[in-house]
């Protein structure tokens, strides 16, 4: 992983995160391939003590349906988590196997593009917040963030729901990244090129 640069006020208030003693649930909305995921990588690394599990959905190309995506998570968390091969049927089995996996301990779940996730399943959400009620939050040094690059699917689904009211902790609306610290980045030394260039 290389270095990491900016965001310091939103790793800041993912940071205060860790110190509560309730379980958090976080949503992180922004722009594609503006670093949300990078951000939360970045938060998981700097959290001593923190376990991080990290579930990114298959894009919604012809043929991914609602099962092969299902698979796809369930199959990087039993390689992430060594773990023998898990049966499910439905997603309340897929987040009854994510809870019950990180049910002690310090955790950090990114649950990636989740609006592609629950894009075949309209009961998707209701069965989240089931699982974020009954099982996640049991854990109070988890915290499981939410994170999509469809800023319209966040506000309205999660954001703007009754499902979710008072349920999540801390929202990140992820802009671009500032010029001065894009002069950072490999390649570029800030002696030499200016904000402007």
């Amino acid at each position: 992983m290389g270095e990491f640069y900016g965001r310091t006020d939103d790793l800041a208030g993912l940071a205060a995160l860790t110190q509560k003693s309730t379980a958090s649930l976080v949503a992180v909305t922004g722009r594609r391939r503006n670093g949300k995921s990078r951000l939360i990588e970045e938060f998981a690394r700097q959290s001593r003590g923190y376990r991080f599990l990290a579930l990114s959905a298959l894009p919604p190309e012809p043929g991914v349906t609602e099962a092969v995506q299902r698979h796809a998570i369930v199959r990087s968390m039993e390689r992430d988590l060594e773990l023998p091969p898990i049966a499910h049927s439905d997603w309340s089995d897929v987040f009854a196997h994510i809870a019950h996996n990180t049910r002690k301990g310090r955790w950090i779940i990114l649950l990636d593009e989740i609006s592609w996730m629950a894009r075949r399943d309209p009961a998707f959400l209701g069965k989240l917040k089931t699982a974020w009620d009954l099982q996640f939050k049991k854990n109070d040094r988890l915290i499981l963030v939410l994170c999509s690059s469809v800023s319209s699917w966040i506000e309205q689904n999660l954001l703007g729901s009754t499902g979710f009211v008072g349920r999540i902790s801390w929202t990140v609306r992820l802009e671009q990244l500032p010029l001065e610290h894009c002069v950072c980045f490999p390649g570029l030394r800030p002696a030499t090129h200016s904000t402007y260039d």
